[in-house]
């Protein structure tokens, strides 16, 4: 994973985050490293193409 922004949170004594660019799919660990290694999987996931219909924010930056 290259630079991939994520929002996350702690809640419950769980480490919970989405990626920004996929806001619908949430994740957790008990660890921010568990969290970030579960972050990494879940992008590879969702940038495979072996899942369709994956909803994706796309952000412009300007020049």
């Amino acid at each position: 994973m290259s630079t991939v922004g994520y929002v996350h949170w702690q809640d419950r004594g769980m480490w919970l985050a989405y990626l920004e660019e996929f806001p619908h799919y949430l994740t957790q660990g008990e660890s921010l490293a568990e969290l970030e290694d579960n972050l990494r999987d879940l992008y590879k996931d969702l940038t495979s193409g072996e899942i369709t219909g994956v909803p994706r924010v796309h952000t412009t930056h300007p020049a």
